[in-house]
């Protein structure tokens, strides 16, 4: 919780060390002790360091996995340039205030006494006609320089994909020799620059890709000769910029998806009955592994048979607003593609009138029409418009923003946005598009819960707020696959129950979600626990891992074995954050894993409203 991994590792290792001599008795062996020892020793010269002044610590560089994007190194060129911009900016609004000097003198003219006859009036109309021009095409050259020099500022805060390169390439390296195989790794497009909060989030996902890669895909060297392949495998990452959004896309030159061993890992988690896996496709089997908890590895190592890898990725493209795709075939290799939005603060946005301003991400906008009312076809099960030669849902935006509309349509066409969100269209009806704009974008308040159609939020000239909204709840709402927001009624919340031993963390928790709206019941213990769901109906379940008597573990354990409890979804937040514990955490049932080390208020309580409302 204090940010120093290493000190809670080394505990983390006493404590594994220390607890199978609980309650046991004779003495232990000689090494085990000095091995704890040793450990003891690690932690305190860790907390003598802490100690030092910050500048005698020693500076962390190199490129590993602990790099940060919060600074970026700035080319002069790139400076010079920006500064140029601003200095013409200022020429411009200099012209501008002496124009205003200059309507400041006519305006004394105007009230003048001699200004009697038509022809001073008729002067006094050419002089402002002419600076009205002259004002006009000022102010619309220094807009103009004005926005050259904030696309020059958004450019310099990006960082280029090969910020990540080495960090994958030692993860790719680390995972060969790990199962013993010979990898070449390649990053190409590293030039492409992008938010560096966006780069952090994946290249976190992304070693998990790599390094599934490398496990799952490169064969042996003997069986890629004998397949007619070179000996050593290749993983490539490839980088490209596609309008607003880029691609990542990593390609290895393996076995592919072995569908026969994802049937079998399936049925043996319970995902799937045997008849039904006999009949699954390799879109099928891809969908499930991206869902997480499917490994195709007969044992967990260092790099594999966790069965969480693609979920990361899921799961970081989800929050990222991006789109996940994994392509393979048989023998030749698999591609994972994951495309995100180049920054999640400047986003160029199509403005719309539906009873109300709305933005719209440009990246998500295919095309814009005009439809007659004849166009539609309406039905019980939904309205429908024919794009491209097949049937897409038509929905008013109005609509899907519970907005009251202020005319009936009485035959007018509508303007129509054909908005894509993976593979899925929609239609949306508007009154008018407003044009496209470029907006710096905010993220909602913790604590405001917002509709699925709403992303984040911007704000006008007035600083009045607009909604930014999302593509993929649009097309969820037009495909009627959730209620309309007019329809939305606020769901009764079921209880939380906290379960932890430290009365400081039950405190806390408690404090956050009682802000957040829900009622909040705690338990010092999995005994406790037990009984109290017995007797009340919960919405979900807090747990810690490490607790007196029954662990956190055991608990979900036995809650996912009952018949009423196991459909009460539960996340494990503890201290212990090694892989082994979170590949625990996954095979006792619990739907989510939070090592208080990385604890974020506000992603807990997107999981809660996700798993529990």
């Amino acid at each position: 919780m204090v940010k120093q991994p290493a000190i809670a590792d080394a505990a983390h290792t006493v404590e594994e060390a220390l607890a199978p001599h609980r309650g046991a008795q004779g003495p232990v062996a000689r090494g085990w002790a000095e091995e704890v020892l040793g450990h003891l020793d690690t932690i305190e010269t860790r907390l003598t360091a802490l100690d030092r002044p910050v500048e005698e610590r020693p500076p962390s560089g190199g490129s590993g996995g602990e790099e940060g994007f919060t600074t970026v190194r700035v080319e002069i060129a790139e400076m010079d340039g920006l500064l140029e911009g601003l200095s013409e900016a200022c020429v411009r609004l200099s012209a501008v205030r002496e124009e205003l000097g200059a309507l400041a003198r006519l305006r004394r003219v105007a009230g003048a006494n001699d200004l009697a006859g038509p022809s001073a009036l008729e002067e006094l109309g050419a002089s402002l006609e002419t600076l009205q021009r002259s004002l006009a095409a000022r102010l619309d050259a220094g807009h103009e320089q004005l926005l050259r020099v904030r696309d020059a500022v958004s450019h310099l805060r990006l960082v280029p994909a090969a910020s990540v390169s080495g960090t994958l390439q030692r993860a790719v390296r680390d995972a060969a020799q790990s199962v013993t195989r010979r990898v070449e790794f390649d990053l190409r497009g590293g030039e492409v620059r992008l938010d560096p909060h966006v780069l952090a989030a994946l290249r976190d996902a992304l070693l998990h890709v790599v390094r599934n890669s490398v496990a799952h895909g490169i064969e042996p060297e003997a069986e890629r000769l004998a397949a007619g392949k070179p000996a050593v495998g290749r993983v490539q990452v490839d980088v490209e910029r596609r309008g607003n959004r880029v691609a990542f896309a990593c390609r290895d030159d393996g076995r592919g998806i072995d569908v026969e061993a994802v049937r079998r890992a399936a049925v043996q988690r319970g995902l799937l009955s045997a008849p039904e896996s006999s009949s699954l496709s390799i879109e099928e089997a891809v969908r499930l592994i991206l869902e997480g908890g499917v490994t195709t590895s007969k044992a967990v190592t260092q790099v594999a048979g966790r069965g969480i890898g693609l979920d990361v990725l899921r799961e970081t493209a989800a929050r990222l607003k991006g789109d996940v795709t994994v392509l393979t075939a048989a023998g030749v290799g698999t591609t994972v593609e994951v495309s995100v939005p180049v920054s999640l603060s400047l986003l160029a946005a199509l403005a719309v009138d539906a009873a109300g301003i709305a933005l719209l991400p440009l990246d998500a906008v295919r095309e814009t029409l005009h439809l007659a009312e004849r166009d539609i076809a309406r039905s019980a099960c939904g309205d429908r418009i024919l794009y491209e030669g097949h049937p897409i849902p038509f929905l008013p935006l109005a609509d899907a923003l519970g907005r009251q509309a202020a005319c009936r349509r009485n035959g007018r066409p509508w303007s129509v946005v054909i908005v894509r969100s993976g593979s899925g269209l929609a239609a949306l009806g508007v009154e008018r598009l407003l044009g496209i704009t470029h907006v710096v974008v905010r993220p909602l308040p913790a604590l405001a819960v917002a509709d699925p159609v709403v992303a984040c939020a911007s704000t006008d000239a007035d600083r009045s707020p607009q909604l930014m909204l999302d593509p993929a709840g649009l097309v969820a709402a037009a495909a009627g696959t959730r209620p309309l927001a007019a329809e939305v009624a606020e769901p009764a919340r079921l209880p939380l129950l906290v379960v932890d031993d430290s009365l400081t963390t039950r405190m806390l928790e408690q404090s956050i979600l009682e802000s957040a709206g829900y009622e909040v019941d705690v338990a010092s213990s999995a005994e406790e626990a037990l009984a109290k769901a017995q007797a009340r109906r919960y919405g979900m379940f807090l747990v810690d891992v490490e607790m007196p008597g029954m662990d956190g573990f055991e608990f979900v354990a036995r809650t996912r074995a009952d018949p009423i409890l196991r459909e009460v979804p539960a996340i494990l937040v503890t201290s212990r954050s090694s892989q082994e514990d979170r590949r625990r955490g996954t095979e006792s049932g619990a739907r989510d894993y939070i090592a208080k080390s990385e604890f974020d208020q506000g992603r807990l309580l997107e999981r809660i409203r996700e798993l529990a409302g």
